[in-house]
């Protein structure tokens, strides 16, 4: 048996959705983080920490977490190095637990 999804089928899946979501907030997570890297290279207006938290609870904490990693940014702050990682956790567990119960309800 052959699968075949066409543009407009894959549209109609809420899956979709879901993954366009996570994939754009955690692009959004990743480029704050270089940004306010650059920021303060320059010693220049800064993106509140709270933009950084908010942005990993709405599921970006993947995106900020690769942006610490590749930019070197955030990584002495404790409350990044450890926070930014529980939320992660969070993340992949209400993930988990959303997809256990859409498909097993």
């Amino acid at each position: 048996m052959k699968i075949q999804m066409t543009v407009q089928t894959l549209l109609k899946t809420k899956e979709f959705y879901g993954l366009l979501y996570l994939l754009l907030v955690n692009l959004y997570g990743f480029i704050i983080t270089g940004v306010d890297k650059y920021k303060a290279k320059k010693e220049r207006w800064r993106i509140r920490e709270r933009t950084f938290f908010i942005t990993g609870v709405l599921g970006g904490a993947a995106g900020v977490m690769m942006g610490m990693t590749m930019f070197r940014h955030k990584t002495q702050h404790k409350t990044f190095y450890i926070g930014i990682p529980i939320i992660y956790v969070l993340n992949t567990l209400s993930i988990l637990c959303s997809i256990y119960f859409i498909y097993n309800s």
